[in-house]
C-alpha cells in the first residue's frame, strides 16, 4: 500500500491539482492495518487528528468532545492533579497522551495516573513516544450518545482492554446518568448510582473524586 507524502515533501500543486488542505479530515482505507511504529509516523504527519490504534492494527479516528464533556474533563484532571500533588508519587496524563499497551494497541484515556517510579523507569525515547505501558488508573468520560468511539459501547470495549493489559483500576464516568462503572484489576465491573464521592480504595490511598463537581462542570 502507498502512503501519501506529507505537505512538506509534496510537490507544488499544478493548475489542475487541488491544493493541500491541512484542515481536511484524514481519510484511511477501511482495510488498513498498521504496526505501532507505522501508526506513530501517521500521527506525526497528522498532528491535528485524534487517533487511536486497535490491537489488530486498525486506526480509530476519535471525534472531538463536545464543550460540556471538555469542561467535565477539565474538572476531572484538576482533581487528579490535586491528589497527585498532595500525595506525591503519581504522574497525571490528559486525553492527548497516547500509551502503547502490551497487546500492541495505542490508546488515549481521557485521564490517567501512573506511579512515578514506573514513569521514571522508562527511557527518554520511550517517554517522548507512546509510553510502552498501561496506566495504573484509567478514566473515560462517556458522551451523551452511545454511538461512535466515545459512546458507551466503544468505551466498555476499551475498559476491557485496559483491564486485560494491566490497569489496576478503571472508572467509566456516565454523566447522562450521573453514574460510574468501576472496573477492578480483574472481574466484572460494578455500577454506582447517586454517588457523591468516588473512592479509589487501598491501591490509590487518599484518591477520591467529587463527582457532583464533575457533573456540574
Amino acid at each position: 500500500m502507498t502512503l501519501t507524502t506529507s505537505p512538506s515533501h509534496a510537490q507544488a500543486p499544478t493548475a489542475s491539482a487541488a491544493p493541500f488542505d491541512a484542515l481536511a479530515p484524514l481519510r484511511l482505507p477501511l482495510d488498513l492495518r498498521l504496526s505501532p511504529e507505522q501508526f506513530e509516523l501517521v500521527c506525526s504527519e497528522n498532528r491535528e487528528a485524534v487517533l487511536e490504534l486497535a490491537a489488530d492494527g486498525r486506526v480509530i479516528a476519535m471525534t472531538p468532545t463536545g464543550s460540556e464533556t471538555s469542561g467535565r474533563n477539565s474538572e476531572l484532571l484538576f482533581q487528579l492533579h490535586q491528589f497527585a500533588k498532595a500525595s506525591g508519587g503519581w504522574k497525571v496524563f490528559e486525553s492527548s497522551g497516547g500509551f502503547r499497551l502490551p497487546d500492541g494497541s495505542v490508546v488515549s484515556p481521557d485521564a490517567s495516573l501512573i506511579r512515578l517510579e514506573r514513569w521514571q523507569a522508562l527511557t527518554v525515547d520511550e517517554r517522548r513516544s507512546f509510553a510502552p505501558l498501561c496506566p495504573d488508573l484509567v478514566v473515560e468520560l462517556a458522551s451523551p450518545s452511545d454511538e461512535g468511539p466515545r459512546g458507551l459501547t466503544a468505551l466498555r470495549r476499551k475498559m476491557v482492554a485496559y483491564q486485560a493489559n494491566g490497569a489496576r483500576l478503571g472508572w467509566l464516568l456516565i454523566p447522562s446518568d450521573q453514574a460510574v462503572e468501576v472496573w477492578p484489576a480483574s472481574g466484572a465491573p460494578q455500577r454506582l448510582d447517586a454517588t457523591d464521592v468516588l473512592d479509589a480504595g487501598p491501591a490509590f490511598p487518599g484518591l477520591q473524586l467529587q463527582l457532583a463537581e464533575i457533573w456540574a462542570a
